[in-house]
């Protein structure tokens, strides 16, 4: 949707330019996931240096002497620092965002040593995997994820990471729910199959290749409105919509209207997802009346 509303306000008509950008915006998706599963390695490598310079000091304390590592030696963190996919994925994608800006660690690091969760984990000294696990997902919800200057930052990193931020950090929060004990952590592939990546460029292309034809279908479905009235993100919403009806046969009708309903109720005006079903609710009935509707495989209507 938003590469269909770049092409437009390009007024360029370079197709090939806005596709490339589109799945260049995709596998930044890689680069976000990496970043944010890495502030928890460089946790653990900034508290290390902490507890090592803290030993050598002059006058060290007993607790200085004999620390407790239990933070460091958190076995999910280890998991994940000891996993080569991750370790080869930083290194190929040039990750190096804490490298630069470790700040931001210092700040999460100071926050999760000032928590009661610390506290309460801290208790303790021995690691035992589940409540490893446990408190690494706290962390990564309570305090990593809501933080504002952290998301400040992902946020003029790359204009695209902004709205896939909730998608990576919750792909990140159920792969740390499942995390099992001695299991190999990979990176989570970004397309299902080939023919998942090839959808988003054929949706792309079907869409942007057939505007005019797809905008015939629900003119005259909107007499109350002029259509220069119509929001023009409303107008890419409803044709992505229609192209999914008529070119798709595999998507199921409820799962394109459910999805463009929730792109509307995030990028559009407060009524468009109102406007937006009462339109594609007509078409489908319509189509179905006449048989334009051809889905295939069982439930998909």
């Amino acid at each position: 949707m938003q590469s269909i509303y770049a092409l437009h306000q390009s007024q360029s008509g370079d197709l090939e330019k806005e596709e490339k950008f589109l799945f260049y915006s995709l596998e930044n998706i890689q680069d976000l996931y990496l970043v944010m599963i890495s502030t928890l390695l460089e946790l653990k490598k900034m508290e290390e240096v902490f507890l090592h310079k803290s030993s050598l000091k002059h006058l060290v304390t007993s607790e200085e002497r004999n620390p407790n590592k239990k933070f460091i030696n958190n076995k999910v963190i280890h998991l994940l620092s000891e996993s080569n996919h991750i370790t080869i994925s930083l290194e190929n994608r040039k990750i190096d965002n804490w490298e630069i800006h470790d700040d931001y660690i210092q700040l999460l690091l100071r926050l999760i040593k000032e928590s009661d969760l610390y506290a309460k984990y801290m208790s303790t000294r021995d690691n035992n995997f589940e409540e490893d696990k446990q408190f690494v997902l706290d962390i990564f919800t309570e305090i990593i994820v809501p933080n504002e200057k952290l998301y400040d930052y992902l946020e003029d990193s790359k204009l695209t990471w902004i709205d896939d931020i909730p998608l990576v950090n919750t792909e990140i929060i159920k792969q740390l729910k499942t995390i099992k004990e001695h299991a190999e952590i990979r990176m989570p592939r970004l397309y299902k199959d080939v023919d998942d990546k090839d959808f988003a460029k054929n949706l792309f292309r079907k869409t942007v290749l057939n505007e005019k034809d797809l905008a015939k279908q629900y003119l005259d479905k909107t007499p109350n409105w002029d259509s220069e009235r119509i929001a023009e993100v409303d107008t890419i919403i409803l044709k992505m919509a229609i192209c999914e009806f008529l070119k798709f046969p595999s998507i199921p009708v409820k799962v394109t209207i459910n999805e463009y309903l929730e792109v509307a109720k995030e990028y559009s005006t407060p009524k468009s997802s109102i406007f937006i079903n009462g339109i594609l609710d007509n078409l489908v009935k319509e189509y179905q009346s006449n048989n334009t509707l051809l889905k295939t495989g069982r439930g998909l209507m």
